[in-house]
């Protein structure tokens, strides 16, 4: 399967039910949402329940990953923090911000972490793809990028790049919680109270930022079927 320069093996097991398709229309407390991952992730992995992705915005907050290191919080009372599982450092979430919880049964797909983060990267960058922004990873840096070779880089010495979409994953008998996050049109001044993923010297960007006036609804559209593309079919969820 190639999209461009990428070339990547599908992640769809021949003959799997779609996947469930759940999108939130109000901002969902991050301690329901893990919750609800906490339950589905179970019922899945028990042969209960079919495969989900959950799209979904979150009221403003700050989540730590498992590498996350204290210093990295340089605003620990602004807003409330989650110390979460999922691999990564501090994240924002916020309104505006397109999250994408992905619990998928890796046993019946692909047992190979790497490409599955692959997998996600590219559902991320066909997305982008579709709005003619050309975004990109980088080896020594998780999510996806953006060069802004418009403006002077935020540090002396490295390229004028702003981070669009964090990817951040956890895995359960092999079935896969949290997931991606695209900023559409979060606040991104709120990205200031964490250095995001521990990565300084680098800005942060959204959709609208760069000059994409699209609803939330069109950018669940594109990454509904950039997922389809890589991951198979899906269902809305009742």
């Amino acid at each position: 399967m190639e999209r461009g320069s990428l070339t990547l093996p599908m992640f769809a097991p021949a003959g799997s039910p779609p996947v469930r398709w759940r999108i939130s229309d109000q901002p969902v407390d991050y301690a329901e949402a893990v919750e609800t991952m906490e339950n589905e992730v179970a019922r899945i992995a028990n042969g209960e329940a079919e495969e989900l992705v959950w799209l979904l915005e979150h009221p403003p907050l700050y989540t730590a990953g498992t590498s996350a290191e204290s210093k990295d919080l340089l605003s620990p009372n602004r807003f409330p923090v989650f110390q979460t599982g999922r691999g990564g450092e501090y994240t924002y979430h916020g309104p505006g911000q397109r999250v994408a919880y992905v619990m998928l049964d890796l046993k019946r797909r692909r047992q190979d972490v790497r490409g599955f983060v692959s997998a996600l990267e590219d559902v991320v960058i066909g997305t982008l793809a579709d709005m003619n922004i050309r975004g990109e990873r980088r080896e020594d840096r998780v999510g996806v990028w953006v060069e802004r070779p418009e403006r002077p880089p935020v540090a002396p010495g490295l390229p004028a790049e702003d981070k669009i979409a964090a990817i951040g994953i956890r895995l359960r008998k092999w079935v896969s919680f949290h997931g991606f996050s695209l900023n559409v049109d979060p606040e991104l001044e709120h990205f200031s109270g964490i250095v995001p993923c521990g990565i300084t010297g680098y800005g942060v960007t959204s959709l609208v930022d760069l000059g994409q006036l699209v609803m939330m609804s069109d950018v669940d559209t594109l990454i509904r079927a950039n997922f389809e593309r890589v991951f198979g079919p899906v269902r809305r969820d009742a």
